[in-house]
């Protein structure tokens, strides 16, 4: 990148908000009772909120800010069926077919959004592209070939792997040592998702309130009283759906979600012929290292979106956005010569299992924590929970029995985060 790696009209907002400006809600007069109030209104408050209204249960979802302004449209829209953890340390943990289960729910997330989009005909750039995960060193490229070539009846995944010598059909940078195509991820226009959504829960009645952050959630009898910004309201039942911005209105859920800044840039329009080149197939490309960088062309391919995780402690997307540029550079320096149209970041939530989580606490249920794998993991989630909520058999997963663990001395506020990035990115240094 050139010196100034920002265009003179850069933006701090997400690339998707161009063509997908924040829905205009007006002022909606809160309501004072309600079937079902939700707090969050990205993926999982919204497809909560679907099942719910479609059910003909009143419901009210509310936000701090406008709708879907968090991660559910700052992300890359990169959607996969990944778990975190492994088939085995699962079973260590948990016992073989509870590990089955778990992983099995990771498959059952990407088929469910898949058809979501087509049976409700959303119109939202989604594609199944296949997705490609490029291993960082041979060690890695050995330990992706092997897992593949040794998959657990069942749990199957389709796919490919693509050696050294292929990458280029892959991608356009010697970096990687090879990798795996994952052939059923796909991705998305996420806020063209997020808007799509939107407008199917408006048209089944439920409610949308911006700008009314919740306060409290007290007891009241066989239901709640929750104070907002903008007076209080009596639910029969109470989703929160906040994930990476779950805040004090239920420390329990806070001190068991780990906010993590996620930072993101687009880069100015590229020619053709560079964009053919250096991403020949409109697969999203994830890696092996523990501090990952993910990336994918935008849906017209005319820009590369770029994200990851590049400092140790939350920053300015000002001053992340050279840092990402800066690293980019490193897998593509042909684009060296070409500058930053966008610069911006979200908080996604990871968790102390590396898993997501689904349940009640006191009577409020939740979904949250999905640990990077937030568009699949999200909209299904959100829509077991709705069912849940209506006591609906088919709200049941794999997730619901785990126990949410939190570590002592932690208040939701994660103060470790940057020593662990800072260890984290040593190993990767040294390809461990």
């Amino acid at each position: 990148m050139t010196e100034n790696v920002f265009t003179s009209d850069f933006k701090q907002t997400p690339y998707w908000w161009d063509t997908t400006p924040r829905p205009d809600l007006g002022t909606p007069d809160l309501p004072t009772t309600v079937d079902i109030m939700i707090i969050g209104s990205g993926y999982t408050g919204l497809c909560a909120a679907l099942e719910t209204a479609r059910a003909g249960r009143e419901t009210l979802v509310i936000d701090a800010q406008d709708a879907g302004w968090g991660c559910s449209s700052r992300n890359g829209g990169i959607i996969s069926s990944e778990i975190k953890p492994s088939f085995a340390e699962l079973a260590r943990k948990y016992g073989q077919d509870a590990a089955f289960n778990i992983i099995r729910e990771g498959h059952s997330a990407l088929a469910w959004l898949t058809d979501f989009v087509k049976t409700e005909g959303l119109d939202c750039d989604f594609n199944v592209s296949g997705e490609f995960y490029g291993a960082h060193n041979p060690a890695k490229f050995k330990k992706l070939s092997t897992g593949f070539s040794n998959q657990r009846k069942g749990l199957e995944i389709q796919g490919h792997i693509v050696p050294k010598s292929e990458l280029h059909t892959e991608i356009g940078t010697k970096a990687y040592h090879g990798g795996l195509v994952h052939a059923k991820h796909a991705n998305v226009d996420p806020a063209r998702l997020h808007q799509a959504i939107l407008e199917r829960v408006q048209k089944a009645g439920a409610k949308i309130v911006p700008y009314c952050p919740a306060t409290a959630i007290e007891k009241d009898g066989a239901g709640f009283i929750v104070t907002t910004a903008k007076g209080k309201i009596k639910a029969r039942e109470v989703i929160v759906a906040t994930n990476g911005y779950t805040d004090g209105v239920s420390p329990w859920m806070q001190r068991r979600v780990i906010p993590i800044g996620s930072y993101m840039i687009a880069t100015e329009p590229l020619p053709k012929e560079l964009m053919d080149r250096l991403m020949p197939t409109n697969r999203p490309i994830v890696e092996t290292r523990k501090v990952v960088y993910y990336y994918r062309p935008s849906p017209d391919r005319t820009r590369i979106i770029f994200g990851g995780r590049v400092t140790g402690g939350e920053t300015d997307p000002v001053k992340s956005g050279p840092l990402l540029a800066r690293d980019l550079c490193k897998l593509f320096p042909e684009l060296s010569d070409y500058k930053i149209s966008h610069t911006w970041m979200g908080y996604i939530a990871f968790t102390f299992d590396h898993m997501a989580h689904v349940g009640q606490h006191d009577g409020v249920h939740y979904a949250m924590g999905y640990c990077g794998s937030g568009i699949s993991m999200s909209t299904y989630l959100g829509t077991r929970i709705g069912q849940q909520v209506l006591g609906n058999p088919e709200g049941k997963t794999a997730f619901d029995d785990l126990k949410f663990q939190t570590r002592p001395l932690y208040n939701g506020k994660p103060w470790f985060l940057s020593a662990s990035v800072a260890y984290f990115k040593l190993l990767d240094r040294f390809n461990i």
